[in-house]
């Protein structure tokens, strides 16, 4: 029995990835009924932090109503993470734009989150989940990363531990056909959750190191090399209520509910994401079973032992279900090696010959055998629709 579940697996993998290797050109608009729901969060900010700020919001005054000025934020106050002045609420996300701050060397240097989950809690629930998969290799994926898998990138931000980085997808905007700057994330890779606030500095860089250099490499490579599609700030921020309210940056608290999207602008230009990139993966919502689906890929950028974050790998595997918790949304889960880093990373399943992101790496345990992840129903799509309808154009 097994034997031949790995074979079909094998079969769907491979479809899975000569699909997603056509995502420069393989384009929908992706169009699934809605699934399981959440409550959708959305924050914004403005895009720049300079004596000539204009952003849609007046971000100098939100600064200001919490006591922070723009100009030290600029220099430095953006390092204090009092709880006063880490702020939580959706309405409160600030992301200034610091020209220069993500240098090359910064980037090489930002840590995995380091979410797992410990086995006693993987298994605390009954009667929904699945056998634990075998563990599956990850792959390190075929270079220029451009070419195979040109929307997924890594996600750079700030927290009070320090640089750290996730991985991200670029998506479609179904009301900006050809122009989204909409990237899909795991909200622990933008909020702390229910004991902290907004993670800061949050950027984007599709395609990160699209040589696949090694660390030795990297230190004489250009910034071309490094940033292939340049930059990406996030000036807006969704996440659900319940990430916000209930999430943990440890263990699997909020995990069926970890997701997020930013609203992204380049440091420099005005030309779309998605131009830019050359295309953007539609989102489905409909989620689906884990029964009905033949095969999942994860995509992702590992930063924790034995990986360095340097290199784009991927898993794919027939998903199984987790649950954390019977009253709660039960996650997919598949084998893979992949490790911290990797959060935030983008799920794929082929449905009528198109790649779809389906859901993102939420959480894995300690021993870096499987992934999970939240299925995207009905919370997801309106989080999706209110970032599209609202501030997709902005």
């Amino acid at each position: 029995m097994r034997s031949s579940r790995r074979r079909r697996t094998v079969l769907a993998a491979t479809g899975l990835v000569a699909a997603l290797a056509l995502t420069a050109t393989a384009c929908d608009s992706g169009d699934d009924k809605a699934g399981g729901g959440s409550t959708p969060s959305t924050s914004r900010a403005s895009a720049s932090v300079d004596d000539k700020i204009k952003g849609p919001d007046g971000i100098r005054d939100k600064l200001k109503r919490h006591g922070i000025d723009v100009g030290q934020w600029k220099d430095g106050a953006w390092k204090n993470w009092d709880r006063d002045k880490w702020l939580s609420e959706a309405k409160d996300f600030v992301n200034p734009v610091i020209d220069g701050l993500w240098k090359p060397e910064r980037m090489k240097s930002a840590k995995d989150p380091g979410k797992t989950i410990s086995a006693k809690d993987a298994t605390a629930a009954t009667g929904v989940s699945d056998p634990e998969p075998a563990p599956v290799e990850a792959e390190a994926e075929k270079t220029p990363y451009h070419d195979h898998a040109a929307p997924v990138g890594k996600v750079f931000f700030d927290s009070p531990k320090g640089s750290m980085v996730c991985s991200g997808t670029v998506v479609k905007d179904v009301n900006h056909p050809g122009k989204s700057n909409l990237v899909w994330t795991a909200g622990h890779c933008v909020h702390a959750g229910g004991d902290g606030g907004w993670y800061r500095n949050i950027a984007f860089v599709p395609s990160y190191n699209d040589q696949g250099k090694s660390e030795a490499q990297l230190g004489t490579a250009t910034a071309s090399e490094v940033a292939p599609y340049g930059q990406w700030w996030a000036d807006w921020a969704s996440t659900s209520q319940e990430w916000i309210s209930g999430g943990d940056e440890t263990g699997g608290a909020g995990a069926p509910y970890d997701y997020a999207l930013l609203h992204v602008k380049p440091e420099q230009g005005d030309k779309s994401l998605e131009e830019t990139v050359g295309n953007a993966l539609a989102v489905d919502f409909s989620a689906p079973s884990a029964r009905e689906v033949g095969a999942m890929g994860a995509w992702g950028y590992p930063a924790a032992p034995p990986y360095n974050g340097l290199k784009m790998f991927k898993c794919v595997d027939r998903p199984g279900r987790l649950s954390l918790d019977p009253a709660l949304p039960s996650m997919y889960r598949i084998g893979c090696t992949m490790t911290g880093g990797s959060s935030g990373g983008g799920w794929f399943r082929v449905v009528d010959g198109r790649t779809r992101l389906v859901s993102n790496t939420s959480i894995g345990p300690a021993g870096n055998t499987w992934l999970a992840g939240p299925q995207l129903g009905r919370g997801a799509r309106a989080l999706y629709e209110r970032m599209s309808e609202e501030y997709g154009g902005r």
